[in-house]
């Protein structure tokens, strides 16, 4: 692990890898990597949101290509 993710604590980290998971569903739902990233980036405030208010990957994921 670098340093860098050392510095990180438990609960960043929970996003961070709940973001990927996310990316994962998004491009199933057939976005692009590029546009899942994208949309990832510019969304992170809302997508924090989702993930404190329960929802999986998988559902941020739907409500995110249903739009």
């Amino acid at each position: 692990m670098s340093k860098k993710n050392q510095d990180l604590d438990e609960e960043t980290m929970a996003v961070i890898n709940w973001c990927i998971e996310l990316e994962g569903f998004l491009i199933k739902g057939g976005a692009t990597q590029a546009q899942a990233q994208e949309f990832i980036e510019e969304e992170i405030e809302f997508l924090t949101d989702q993930f404190y208010d329960g929802l999986s990957p998988e559902e941020a994921a739907k409500v995110a290509l249903s739009d």
